[in-house]
């Protein structure tokens, strides 16, 4: 199959699973994800100069298409006004998990979402949904911070799981792993109002009683 005829398919297809977002916010995404997947890399500029030879056009317009699509409202350049609209990617989190579960190939209807923080160097931490798929994660919801930033994690963490709810289907069986120094009684009680069950490692001390004792 041609570039151009994938490409098109890709289109129609990342169209059906984000059918909120506008043209040009699919038509960015497609570019983007298209790119990616293609060149191995998510480089601007590697992709522009692969993309620019699959749609015949200037690399540098491919290159400032790529960059208007995640810049904000305010830095966009082109007509002022409610054309210049920046991209909400909370709002693509639940479309992206039916997706996946979509294109689920498994007939056991059980889902694993891990919770987990990271640090690149001191500059950012990025919290992070995702869903456990053949010895991969698939980021599914996630929100970056300033690395040394005060304030708790805790709206970020309920703001993420509340973004995913109700886009399992009642009849799947969603376990939600964490590691240990993420256990916290608040998340418990918000993993459990998903529906979802929790599987989180206890921390060191932690006392436990059964319901009525």
């Amino acid at each position: 199959m041609a570039c151009p005829e994938r490409l098109s398919q890709w289109t129609r297809e990342v169209s059906r699973a984000f059918a909120h977002l506008s043209k040009p916010q699919l038509g960015g995404l497609v570019l983007w994800s298209a790119g990616i997947a293609w060149s191995g890399t998510a480089g601007i500029v590697q992709i522009s100069a692969l993309l620019a030879l699959v749609l015949g056009q200037q690399e540098q317009s491919v290159f400032q298409r790529l960059r208007e699509w995640y810049l904000d409202a305010g830095n966009k350049s082109g007509k002022r006004g409610k054309k210049r609209r920046e991209l909400d990617v909370s709002l693509c989190f639940a479309p992206l998990l039916r997706w996946i579960l979509q294109l689920w190939k498994s007939e056991k209807k059980q889902l694993a979402l891990v919770m987990d923080a990271t640090t690149l160097g001191e500059r950012w931490t990025i919290l992070a949904i995702s869903v456990v798929l053949s010895g991969c994660a698939i980021p599914v919801a996630w929100k970056v911070l300033p690395g040394k930033g005060e304030g708790s994690w805790r709206p970020h963490w309920e703001g993420l799981l509340k973004q995913l709810e109700g886009a399992v289907p009642d009849e799947w069986q969603v376990l939600v792993l964490a590691d240990r120094g993420l256990y916290a009684r608040w998340m418990w009680d918000a993993i459990r109002a998903c529906g979802w069950h929790p599987f989180l490692r206890l921390n060191l001390g932690i006392k436990a009683r059964a319901v009525g004792e």
